[in-house]
């Protein structure tokens, strides 16, 4: 990943996308309003720390009919971008469009009429993730959130989530709700109905290079693993054959047993199938293990003997 995270990757996308429709622009709208700062009957205020967002709800507003301003606070280092509806005449013209009675807020809710069709949610929920959305960088984990502080507005976008058969999950965090998803596949349909298909295509390229190198990485330490344990053997195979040697019992074993010591000490890089097609006459890979453990238990009792004496 480049230094552009994936969520804001994902915010830029859907902040180019062109809203045909006027119903889905007011969804658009309702949806900064809903997940923004503040929205009451002062008017309504949005924080982010990426310009393009607030860019992209002053146009949307303008596009409605409603003026807001833009300005930028914090410092050079830490820049917050303010946008902000609190001219009385067009928080008059605001609340007239999203249907809200001043005398009636609150709390906020979602108000479905300003949802009139499926581009509507799109745009609605893709406006809610500008907001209070974000998304984790998908090599490491599958992670779709939105956060609020305002539990019924969870519920309600819960809500208008499972009516499209998303089914998100739903927690409290350190006092404010989450509404987050963590299967791939639903968050892929997401991104795709919020405006961001661009990123959804490149979060199932993404997931199939994570589950090849994750299969890759499985491969590789079952291989390491049958290494280890063939080295382990063939070290202890050496060790008892030493040992018979050196304790004057060589002489002594069966031929066969001795072929098998021959074979093992000449080739100790061979595993055990590939030594067994070195053998004269050939043996099976089963009779050369047969034999290399025999020799392994001659030696352990021999050893149990002479230190017993």
């Amino acid at each position: 990943m480049s230094t552009v995270t994936f969520s804001r990757k994902v915010k830029e996308e859907i902040t180019n996308r062109h809203l045909q429709r006027s119903c889905c622009r007011l969804a658009a709208a309702y949806g900064i309003a809903c997940f923004g700062r503040y929205f009451d009957q002062r008017g309504i205020v949005l924080h982010t720390e990426h310009p393009q967002v607030a860019e992209y709800a002053l146009r949307i507003y303008r596009q409605i009919g409603v003026e807001g301003e833009l300005v930028q606070k914090g410092t050079a280092a830490s820049p917050v971008y303010e946008f902000a509806v609190r001219e009385p005449s067009q928080v008059t013209r605001m609340l007239e469009l999203f249907g809200q009675d001043p005398s009636r807020m609150l709390s906020v809710r979602i108000n479905s009429k300003n949802i009139c069709c499926s581009h509507c949610t799109g745009a609605f929920l893709g406006a809610a993730f500008l907001c209070a959305g974000t998304i984790t960088d998908p090599m490491k984990e599958y992670h779709l959130e939105f956060v609020t502080g305002r539990q019924m507005l969870a519920r309600d976008l819960e809500g208008i989530l499972a009516e499209h058969y998303f089914h998100p999950r739903r927690t409290l965090r350190k006092g404010v709700s989450v509404v987050y998803f963590k299967s791939s596949e639903k968050i892929e349909d997401l991104l795709t109905l919020m405006g961001a298909s661009g990123c959804s295509m490149e979060l199932m390229s993404l997931k199939v290079y994570r589950d090849f190198r994750n299969k890759a990485n499985r491969i590789t330490n079952c291989e390491t693993a049958n290494i280890d344990k063939t080295v382990s053997a063939t070290l202890q195979s050496q060790r008892a054959i030493q040992y018979l040697k050196d304790s004057g019992a060589w002489d002594t074993l069966p031929e066969p047993l001795r072929q098998a010591a021959e074979l093992r000490l000449a080739w100790p890089d061979l595993s055990l199938a590939q030594l067994a097609e070195k053998a004269q006459p050939p043996i099976s890979k089963s009779g050369l293990s047969h034999r290399l453990k025999k020799l392994e238990a001659t030696a352990k009792a021999l050893q149990e003997r002479n230190q017993d004496v």
